[in-house]
């Protein structure tokens, strides 16, 4: 049986995958109204939710793997901005995407975790 943050977690990536995957902008929106609910659910638990997210930095599918990154840049820097490098430099058709998410951070504009 699956734990509450796994659940969470599964909701999370499976709703960045039937956002992009959307026929409809409608469903699109609906699905990522999903996953940044499932978010703050898991940051409700603090750093354990986080850590519990941090499993889809691996996950197979790399809109999954930049959209975790994105929202735990701050909590595990080093290890989001691995993630993002390594599809920009490996993955073409998503490095658009991932140079967007590091430049949003670098540049000070990014806010989908701030510390409280």
């Amino acid at each position: 049986m699956e734990s509450k943050l796994e659940l969470l977690v599964k909701v999370f990536a499976d709703n960045v995958i039937v956002q992009i995957e959307s026929d409809s902008v409608v469903k699109g929106n609906r699905a990522a109204k999903r996953y940044i609910n499932a978010w703050k659910q898991l940051t409700l638990e603090g750093d354990e939710g986080r850590e519990s997210l941090a499993v889809l930095l691996l996950h197979p599918h790399p809109r999954v793997r930049i959209t975790a990154a994105a929202f735990l840049l701050r909590y595990k820097n080093s290890e989001a901005k691995a993630v993002l490098i390594d599809i920009i430099q490996n993955q073409p058709d998503y490095a658009l995407e991932a140079k967007q998410c590091l430049k949003n951070w670098e540049n000070g504009t990014w806010q989908l975790d701030p510390e409280q």
